[in-house]
C-alpha cells in the first residue's frame, strides 16, 4: 500500500523538459534544502510546478513540463537572511544554531501533501503513516503560499501536534481553532481590505466594476464580503467570474472567462487570487487579446512576476494592495552577494543561476556551473524576472523564524531558572510544546512591525497602493501612489496621490466606471426595472423642485418663500410683487383715475353752474348732484387696489367699493323711477303722482344703502378681508394681495349690487321710447348696459389673472364702469349746457321736440 502511494504521490508526472542541460539530474537531486544546526525548522515554499504543455507550447493532458518559480525564490533567500542573523544574534539563543530544512510544495490536488510526507518520513522517501522523529532536531514547520496548501498540509501535521506557521496571507478559515489548532498566521488580518477597495471605488466614483476570484473557499468568501461592501455604499456589479484553481484548468480551452471580461462596458476590474492557485486566468491566452482596463489587484497575484514581457503591457496602470511593512537593513545586500558558490548545498539557486546567466551545469555532480559570466550577480536579473525588494511574504517568512525564534529562546530561558539545562537534555523537547508559548508570543521584528499569533490580539493590516509603470518598455516599475491605514478616522484612512498615477493604454486621465453617467444637479435617477442600482435614467426634477448634488434620488422641494431657477439647482428667493404706484401699470391707473376724478369734479362744476337751467332741473338736480359725487368716490375708490395692500386697505376697499357703488347704481335706479313716474304717472290726484312730487324716488338710494351697509357689516362680523401672500400663483414671485375673507359675503355685496344695476336697466330700457323732450331713459340704458357687460366680463377675466394684473383688473373695471355711467348720462347734458345753450330753454327744449316729430295735438 505504502508503495502504491508513493508511486502516485511522488511519480505521477513524466517530464518532457527540464531547463537544466541533463534532464537526469531532476531525479538525481536530493527532494530538499539542509542546512543543520542543533534546531532545525522545516520550510515548504511552491518553487517548481508541473505544467501541461506540448513541445509546440499548446496546452495538453499528456506532456507536462516543470517550470521553476523564480519569483518564489525569494522565500528562501528571507528564510536563510533570517538564520544568519538570530546564528549571529547573542542576544537570541545564543551558543545554539538553527538550521532549516526546505522542501519544494506544489500546488496539485494530488501532490500537495508529497514534500510534507517526505519531511515527515525522516528518511527522503515518499513513505506515508512513518516518521523517524524520535531523534528528530525539526521543531516547527513554515507553510503556504495558498490556503490550499496550508489547509491540506495543516490537517496532515495535525496528527503530530506539530506547529505550523502560515506565511501566506491571511485567511480566516486558517483561524479555526477547533480544525486546525496547531496552526498559525503570520499576516496581519485582511478583514479591512474589502473597506480598503471600496474606499478607492469611492474615492474615484467607480460605481460599476467587474470582480474576478479563484474558485476556492477563500476568494469567494472574500468577493461575497466585498460585494456586500459595495453594496452599502451604492456600488454595483457588473459581473463575477470566478476561476477554477485546479490543475485540470491548465486542461480548459474555453474563452469564456475572457470573453466576458473583455466585452463588458466596466473600465475598472478587481481581481482576487494568489498567483499560484489563479491558474485558470491563463495568460498565455491574453497574448492575443488587448483588454484595455484597469486592473485592480492584491500584491498576492503578482502578476508582474510572471516571466513573461507581453503582461507588463497588458498591466500597465494596474493598482496594487500591498501590506505595509518596513524595510529589513541588509537584506538588499544579502541579495546582491548570494551566488551558488556561497550556498552550495541549494540546487534551487543554481538552477536560478543556470537560467538567469545560460550557465550549463556540470553532467557529473549536477551541481556544478559552467561558463557563467565572472561576478554575476541576482543585482543583474531585471526585476520583473525577480524582485529585489521584499515582497510580503518573504516578509512573513522572516517574522516567522523571528517567532519561532524567540519562542525557543523563551522556552530555553524558562528551563534555565528550573535548573534543568545542566542534566543534558536541555535541548530535547516536542515540537507541541511551543504551542502555549506560540499562541502568546508578542514581538517587534528588526523592522520595528509587531508579530502576534493570537487571533483575537492580531491587528488589521494597513496597505501601500502601489501603480505598475511599465515605461520604459518592459522593463517595469511599482510606486507608490496610496497608502490605505484602517486605524485612522473614516474620512482619513485612504490617502492618494492622483497625480502619479499612470493610467493604463488608452486612458489618458482617471477612467470613468459607471454604468450610467451622473445625475447632474437638476436633475434626480430614476431606476429601470430589470437592471442595477446604478443603471439609471436622469429625469429632470419637477417644477419648483430641486438637486444640487449629483445622483440625488429625491429632488427637494422649495420653501413657499422660494421659486426653483430654470437649471433647477437652485432655489431662489421669491421677490415681493403687488400692484405699486411706481410700476408703469400702477401708474397709468392712477392717471386715468386722477383724470377721471377731476373731469367728474369739473361736470359737478357745470351742473351746479348751470343749476337753473332747463336740462339740470328735467333730470332731478338732487339726484344729479348725488351721482356726480358719488362716481367721483368710485372713481377714488380704485387708489384703494394700488399700492402695497394692509389690512386698513383691504377692508376699505370692498366695503368702500360696495357702498359707493351702490349709492351710484341706486341712484341710477332712482333717476330712471322718477323719469317712469314723470311721463306715466300724470293723472292730478293720483297717489303716484303725490309720490313723484313729495320726491319719494329719492328714499331709494338711502334704502339700497343701509341695505348694502348691513351686508357689509355682517362681512366684516364674520370673515373680514385680510392680507394674504400668494407664493404659488405666480412662479418666482410672492404676491401679497387682499383676500376677500368670506365668499358668500363677498358675492352678496356683488350680487345686490348686480341686483340694482339690472333693476336700473330694465326699467331704463322700458321707457326708452318715451318722449325725449325730459327724458334721459336712452342714456340711462346705455349707461346700465355700458356697466352690466363690465362688470360681467370682470368675472372670468378677474379669476384668470394672477398677481398685480388681478387688482389691475379689477381697479380697471371700476374706472370703466364709473367712466360708462359718467359718459352716458352726462356727456349729452354737457354738450347741450356748454355747446348748446340755445337747446336748454323751456322754449329750445319744446322746439326740438316739435320739430323732430308731429306736434301735438
Amino acid at each position: 500500500m505504502a508503495c502504491f502511494l508513493e508511486n502516485v504521490l511522488c511519480c505521477r508526472f513524466p517530464l518532457s523538459a527540464w531547463s537544466f542541460a541533463d534532464r537526469t539530474c531532476f531525479y538525481r537531486m536530493k527532494p530538499n534544502v539542509f542546512k543543520d544546526g542543533e534546531l532545525i525548522i522545516g520550510a515548504f515554499f511552491p518553487l517548481y510546478t508541473f505544467l501541461a504543455y506540448n513541445e509546440n507550447g499548446k496546452p495538453s493532458k499528456d506532456v507536462y513540463f516543470l517550470q521553476f518559480q523564480i519569483k518564489n525564490y525569494q522565500y528562501i533567500l528571507a528564510l536563510v537572511f533570517a538564520f544568519e542573523e538570530i546564528n549571529r544574534n547573542p542576544h537570541l539563543l545564543p551558543n545554539i544554531s538553527l538550521g532549516f530544512n526546505i522542501y519544494n510544495a506544489l500546488h496539485s490536488e494530488q501532490r500537495t501533501l508529497e514534500s510534507t510526507i517526505i519531511w515527515q518520513s525522516g528518511l527522503g522517501k515518499c513513505i506515508p503513516n512513518y516518521t523517524c522523529w524520535k531523534d528528530s532536531k525539526s521543531v516547527a514547520v513554515l507553510t503556504g503560499m495558498t490556503w490550499a496548501i496550508s489547509a491540506q498540509i495543516g490537517t496532515l501535521l495535525e496528527l503530530y501536534k506539530i506547529p505550523q506557521l502560515t506565511y501566506g496571507f491571511y485567511n480566516p478559515h486558517l483561524s479555526d481553532d477547533s480544525q486546525f489548532p496547531s496552526l498559525y498566521q503570520i499576516a496581519p488580518k485582511d478583514t479591512s481590505l474589502t473597506l480598503a477597495m471600496v474606499s478607492l471605488m469611492q474615492h474615484f466614483s467607480w460605481t460599476w466594476v467587474g470582480l474576478v476570484g479563484s474558485e476556492d473557499k477563500g476568494s469567494v468568501q472574500f468577493l461575497w464580503d466585498l460585494r456586500g461592501e459595495m453594496d452599502k455604499n451604492g456600488i454595483c456589479t457588473a459581473f463575477v467570474e470566478l476561476i477554477p484553481v485546479t490543475e485540470r484548468s491548465y486542461f480548459s480551452f474555453g474563452w469564456q472567462y475572457h470573453v466576458r471580461i473583455k466585452e463588458s462596458s466596466v473600465n475598472v476590474v478587481f481581481i482576487y487570487g494568489d498567483s499560484d492557485s489563479l491558474i485558470g486566468l491563463s495568460f498565455w491566452r491574453w497574448e492575443y487579446l488587448v483588454i484595455r482596463k484597469v486592473w485592480v489587484t492584491t500584491s498576492k497575484w503578482d502578476f508582474t512576476t510572471s516571466e513573461k514581457a507581453f503582461l507588463l503591457e497588458s498591466f500597465h496602470g494596474a493598482l496594487i494592495f500591498s501590506h505595509h511593512h518596513g524595510e529589513i537593513p541588509g537584506f538588499k545586500t544579502f541579495i546582491q552577494e548570494a551566488n551558488p558558490s556561497k550556498y552550495p548545498e541549494d540546487f534551487y539557486l543554481t538552477k536560478l543561476w543556470s537560467i538567469s546567466f545560460d550557465c550549463k551545469v556540470s553532467d557529473s555532480d549536477c551541481n556544478t556551473l559552467e561558463n557563467c559570466p565572472p561576478n554575476a550577480s541576482l543585482e543583474w536579473l531585471p526585476w520583473w524576472q525577480f524582485d529585489k525588494v521584499m515582497n510580503e511574504g518573504s516578509y512573513n517568512v522572516y517574522s516567522a523564524v523571528y517567532a519561532v525564534a524567540q519562542t525557543l529562546h523563551e522556552i530555553l530561558l524558562q528551563r534555565v531558572e528550573m535548573q534543568s539545562v545542566g542534566s543534558g537534555n536541555g535541548l530535547a523537547f516536542e515540537p507541541w510544546q511551543l504551542h502555549p508559548l506560540l499562541k502568546n508570543i508578542q514581538l517587534n521584528t528588526p523592522a520595528g512591525d509587531p508579530v502576534n499569533l493570537d487571533e483575537e490580539r492580531k491587528l488589521e493590516a494597513s496597505y501601500d497602493i502601489l501603480n505598475f509603470w511599465n515605461f520604459p518598455e518592459n522593463f517595469g516599475l511599482k510606486v507608490k501612489v496610496g497608502h490605505f491605514a484602517s486605524d485612522a478616522p473614516h474620512d482619513q484612512q485612504l490617502s492618494i496621490s492622483a497625480e502619479l498615477i499612470e493610467w493604463a493604454v488608452g486612458f489618458s486621465e482617471t477612467p470613468s466606471s459607471v454604468c450610467s453617467e451622473k445625475c447632474i444637479p437638476g436633475f434626480w435617477k430614476a431606476s429601470q426595472e430589470g437592471k442595477a442600482a446604478c443603471c439609471f435614467l436622469c429625469n429632470p426634477c419637477p417644477e419648483n423642485e430641486i438637486s444640487n448634488e449629483t445622483d440625488i434620488d429625491q429632488c427637494v422641494k422649495c420653501l413657499d418663500h422660494q421659486y426653483a431657477n430654470s437649471q433647477r439647482n437652485r432655489c431662489l428667493q421669491k421677490a415681493v410683487t403687488f400692484l405699486a404706484y411706481e410700476d408703469p401699470l400702477g401708474m397709468a391707473l392712477v392717471c386715468i383715475t386722477l383724470c377721471f376724478s377731476f373731469l367728474t369734479t369739473v361736470i359737478l362744476g357745470v351742473f351746479v353752474k348751470h343749476g337753473d337751467t332747463a336740462i339740470v332741473k328735467a333730470n332731478n338736480r338732487t339726484l344729479s348732484y348725488i351721482l356726480l359725487i358719488s362716481l367721483n368716490l368710485c372713481f377714488l375708490c380704485s387708489l384703494l387696489f394700488i399700492g402695497r395692500p394692509n389690512t386698513t386697505t383691504c377692508i376699505l376697499q370692498q366695503i368702500t367699493f360696495g357702498i359707493v357703488f351702490t349709492v351710484a347704481v341706486s341712484t341710477v335706479l332712482a333717476k330712471t323711477i322718477t323719469v317712469v313716474l314723470a311721463f306715466k304717472v300724470t293723472a292730478p290726484g293720483r297717489r303716484t303722482r303725490q309720490w313723484l312730487v313729495s320726491g319719494a324716488p329719492n328714499f331709494i338710494i338711502p334704502i339700497c344703502a343701509l341695505i348694502q351697509m348691513i351686508l357689509c357689516g355682517i362681512w366684516l362680523g364674520t370673515s373680514p378681508p385680510f392680507i394674504n401672500k400668494d407664493a404659488h400663483s405666480e412662479h418666482g414671485y410672492i404676491i401679497i394681495e387682499c383676500n376677500k375673507g368670506s365668499a358668500p359675503a363677498f358675492y352678496c355685496v356683488l350680487g345686490f349690487l348686480g341686483f340694482l344695476a339690472l333693476g336700473s336697466f330694465t326699467l331704463a330700457f322700458m321707457a326708452r321710447k318715451l318722449p325725449d323732450t325730459f327724458n334721459e331713459a336712452k342714456f340711462l340704458t346705455f349707461s346700465m348696459l355700458v356697466f352690466c357687460s363690465v362688470w360681467v366680463t370682470f368675472l372670468p377675466v378677474y379669476y384668470s389673472s394672477k398677481g398685480k394684473v388681478m387688482a389691475a383688473v379689477e381697479t380697471f373695471s371700476i374706472l370703466a364702469s364709473s367712466a360708462g355711467l359718467l359718459g352716458c348720462i352726462f356727456a349729452p347734458k354737457c354738450y347741450i349746457i356748454l355747446l348748446s345753450s340755445d337747446s336748454n330753454t323751456q322754449h329750445g327744449l319744446r322746439y326740438k321736440t316739435y320739430s323732430g316729430g308731429k306736434k301735438p295735438s
